[in-house]
């Protein structure tokens, strides 16, 4: 148990009387930030907006104005995976929600402490009023976003939080966070570290794109579009050898893309004749005290299928879906429908992690992993996982369907090249992250050391070209 005892005079105006306010970690905090060189934010920003709320009337297909969500703000950079748009006409009416280069957005509820600089790019971008976004006059809008990720920054954000059931975070508490200031070289420094990883995760998303269009070009699916028929028939007979009666299975558009896989020159075949189908029969509670890292389906980047993010759980702990154990070069693919599109190559930081029995295990056997993942994340797949989902409250893929998928029959020298262009993705991201962590090592280092100590430390890192 841990006891802070506070004074009266201490309870900030006593608009906080909340013992978690007071925790002696977040005072620590708190204190050393008081010790350095700091400007309180709101003196570094002209306003924190908290963006005008709309109905949910955005769209999946591609519109005038990218709608940025909460879950499209991770940790110092912008997951796009799932995007969603809105119309000119829409986003006049809320043109104060326009973000500008320099914004930092902070998710105001829900995964508060995730925030990110705006760059510029994409351009047309609307914010949602799931964040909240600070319109920063301070010259070094990189350098406070870098700070806000920090170990400091980040329990710094975390003490605002109010509201049991669902956290939120206020702009007037955020106003008064205190941002330590350095000398123009570190915060430079800083906010180069910051924009080159923009560029290399830029670059991994394009690579990974390459590599996507190659596979369909090879398809000659690239610009295949077919139309989600409305109304259609189908035959009794199939009713009764598939078991299915609901209209979703019988959609044409499911049929000719398969129909596309089987014409391929090269082949298809069932997808379990090339891959093994690993079961969830990992028990995490018979160790009860270790800690094992546990990936769900939040914690998926599918923009190029990694994971991004784990949580720490004991195996005593450990919720009974908790049942995959991850292996390196697995494909871990969604089964709920909804989230079908939440695919990822396990890499070898992630070996050995726990995963969600609502993910379906796949283990290479004759196809490269790299494909598999791009395979799983296309139209190949995901149509036919569509097709597949049924049940009432948690619509699903039943594992016993996967004897029903078919893949087609790349050339191995097709497959190299694809594998090659999602390796140089996967490693541009990879790269991109460590020099988000040189930057908020560097910051911390500043606030605990000195400057001088935070340069040096920059310096020592050998960072090579991807």
């Amino acid at each position: 148990m841990v006891v802070s005892i506070i004074k009266l005079s201490e309870l900030e105006g006593a608009k906080r009387i909340d013992a978690e306010y007071y925790k002696p970690e977040y005072l620590t905090v708190k204190q050393k930030l008081l010790s350095t060189h700091f400007i309180y934010f709101k003196d570094l920003v002209k306003e924190i907006i908290h963006p005008i709320e709309i109905k949910r009337e955005y769209e999946e297909e591609k519109q005038d104005y990218l709608f940025l969500l909460a879950q499209n703000v991770r940790l110092l950079m912008l997951d796009l995976s799932e995007k969603r748009y809105i119309s000119e006409e829409k986003a006049k009416l809320i043109s104060k929600n326009l973000l500008e280069k320099g914004d930092i957005l902070l998710v105001r509820s829900g995964n508060v402490g995730e925030l990110t600089v705006y760059t510029g790019e994409p351009n047309k971008v609307i914010s949602s009023a799931d964040l909240l976004v600070a319109k920063v006059i301070f010259k070094h809008p990189y350098y406070v976003g870098v700070f806000l990720s920090t170990s400091f920054g980040q329990k710094i954000l975390l003490r605002g939080i109010y509201s049991g059931l669902q956290p939120h975070i206020a702009p007037t508490y955020v106003k008064q966070i205190p941002i330590p200031i350095f000398s123009e070289e570190l915060m430079i420094k800083i906010e180069d570290l910051f924009l080159q990883a923009q560029d290399l995760l830029k670059q991994s998303r394009f690579l990974y794109s390459k590599a996507e269009n190659l596979l369909l070009e090879e398809l000659r699916l690239k610009d295949f579009n077919p139309k989600y028929e409305k109304t259609y028939a189908a035959n009794l007979s199939n009713t009764f050898i598939s078991h299915r009666i609901d209209a979703e299975y019988f959609q044409p558009m499911y049929d000719e893309i398969i129909k596309k896989i089987r014409e391929y020159p090269s082949g298809f075949s069932k997808l379990l004749k090339h891959v093994k189908y690993v079961k969830p029969d990992f028990d995490p509670t018979k160790y009860p005290g270790k800690i094992f890292s546990y990936v769900e389906l939040a914690d998926i980047d599918s923009s190029i299928g990694v994971i991004h993010s784990t949580s720490k759980i004991k195996g005593e702990e450990a919720p009974t879906r908790a049942r995959r154990m991850l292996k390196e070069n697995d494909v871990i693919v969604s089964r709920v429908e909804g989230s079908l599109e939440k695919v990822a190559l396990v890499d070898k930081e992630h070996e050995g992690c726990l995963a969600s029995t609502g993910f379906f295990q796949f283990r290479p056997q004759d196809i490269l992993p790299e494909v598999l993942l791009i395979l799983s994340k296309t139209t190949i797949l995901q149509s036919q996982l569509k097709k597949q989902c049924s049940g009432t409250i948690l619509t699903a893929v039943p594992k016993e369907s996967l004897r029903d998928i078919i893949i087609p029959l790349l050339p191995f020298e097709i497959q190299t090249k694809i594998a090659s262009l999602v390796q140089y993705s996967h490693e541009a991201r990879r790269k991109a992250k460590e020099l988000l962590g040189t930057a908020r090592k560097a910051v911390e280092t500043a606030i605990e050391k000195n400057e001088k100590e935070a340069l040096n430390y920059i310096l020592a890192q050998n960072f090579k070209k991807i």
